[in-house]
């Protein structure tokens, strides 16, 4: 991706990476932070966001991202069954400059199911530096 904030695309779609819902470490989440929701649900919600969390977090270690402001309007879809291989991708919706050399990016994050379904989203507002 084209990660500085002058080279950043209104309706650019960037590949987030992909993870599989792993059973033991569904069961272990349930087992610490859910204990009354049944394994045989698929992943509760919390860790559907976990996932997402991560995909973003590696895929963006690299970029010229300093701040993210928000994470907003989050809805859930579904609850991928364990063994699930989920697909994450960023939209970028808009885009604002403030101030010399940096602006705020505004984009919408999907997480899919191997049927490319979508299980949960969210928007983000980030600011990305200029190109020095």
């Amino acid at each position: 991706m084209p990660a500085y904030f002058d080279e950043i695309e209104i309706g650019q779609v960037v590949a987030l990476g992909v993870a599989a819902v792993d059973e033991r470490a569904v069961a272990a989440f349930c087992d610490a932070f859910a204990p009354s929701w049944p394994v045989s649900d698929g992943a509760p919600d919390a860790l559907v966001y976990a996932v997402w969390s991560k995909l973003d977090t590696e895929s963006a270690i690299d970029w010229p991202q300093t701040k993210r402001l928000g994470v907003d309007a989050l809805r859930w879809l579904r609850n991928p069954p364990a063994g699930e291989l989920m697909r994450g991708r960023m939209t970028i919706l808009a885009k604002d400059p403030v101030g010399d050399g940096k602006g705020i990016v505004i984009a919408q994050h999907d997480l899919l199911d191997e049927a490319g379904r979508l299980v949960f989203s969210c928007l983000t507002r980030s600011i990305f530096i200029s190109r020095p």
